[in-house]
């Protein structure tokens, strides 16, 4: 695929997915605020897929910094791909491009998503920390109308570290994509983090094809996930990185490279989420 800033890819709803999206969450150190005028900068930059959810406290900032860049005429609404996941409640009452319901207990809540599709609330749904036992238990659910379109882990955690080969050639399988958060690791802003966990961003690996090709070892991790096929989510409320996180279609990595950072995956997981390990619906109990 020649990666451009406006390439997307095919869901299986017929619509189509911005393969590089900015994501909207923050640890909860950082103002709310902070999210109006990064959504606005990343919409300026190019960003044209904005990942939201109720859990990350900010969704009116967001959805603010959106409605202003529309009505500047910088974008059209239907110019741009967002993504909404929902709290408790099943039947949201924004019209988002898309919802990802958060919970991995979805048998008894998918048919509730179906009729948000029906109702043309969204137009696409899908699911996040899905492993492929729990998709297939949606694939396979009796009188399914609309198929997951994406298994998000806000999104699925991926990065250099995790780098999800598995589940994403099941995903592929059954014409599903995956969608990556994390890319760039996990930030030590949080509270939960293991501060002795490695940092991507300065594995030797990475940073030596990063000298290689002149960029930041940001960019070439971001750009090995999209030559994999992963759709990508970077996140930054600094101008300056969310400019230098798009700027990853002037250069592309070659084959040995690609073998490089494939060799460094260590099934390592950030978002652990240990706190829910003895829930029926943990989804990390197997390899992918």
């Amino acid at each position: 695929m020649d990666l451009q800033p406006n390439s997307v890819l095919a869901m299986n709803s017929g619509h189509n997915m911005p393969v590089i999206g900015f994501g909207t969450y923050a640890p909860e150190k950082f103002p709310r605020e902070l999210a109006v005028e990064a959504t606005k900068v990343a919409i300026d930059i190019g960003y044209r897929h904005i990942d939201g959810a109720y859990i990350y406290g900010n969704e009116a900032e967001v959805g603010r910094a959106i409605r202003e860049k529309i009505a500047d005429g910088t974008v059209r609404r239907e110019g741009l791909f967002c993504t909404g996941k929902p709290g408790d409640d099943p039947f949201p009452k924004d019209d988002y491009g898309q919802y990802i319901f958060h919970n991995t207990d979805l048998q008894d809540t998918w048919e509730a998503m179906e009729q948000c599709v029906d109702a043309g609330l969204t137009r696409s749904i899908g699911v996040s920390n899905f492993n492929h036992k729990q998709l297939e238990l949606i694939l396979n659910k009796p009188g399914l109308r609309h198929k997951p379109v994406c298994n998000q882990v806000t999104e699925v955690e991926c990065h250099i570290y995790l780098n999800q080969k598995k589940l994403l050639e099941f995903c592929r399988s059954r014409d599903i994509l995956l969608v990556g958060y994390s890319v760039l690791g996990s930030s030590r802003d949080e509270k939960w983090m293991d501060q002795n966990a490695p940092v991507v961003l300065e594995d030797p690996v990475l940073v030596s094809i990063a000298s290689k090709h002149k960029k930041s070892p940001a960019q070439v991790a971001i750009r090995f996930f999209l030559q994999l096929g992963v759709v990508v989510l970077a996140k930054s409320f600094s101008t300056m990185r969310i400019k230098e996180n798009f700027q990853v279609f002037d250069f592309s990595l070659p084959p040995e490279d690609m073998k490089k950072l494939e060799a460094l995956d260590r099934n390592y997981r950030y978002v652990a989420a240990r706190e829910f390990i003895e829930h029926p619906g943990f989804p990390f109990h197997e390899e992918f």
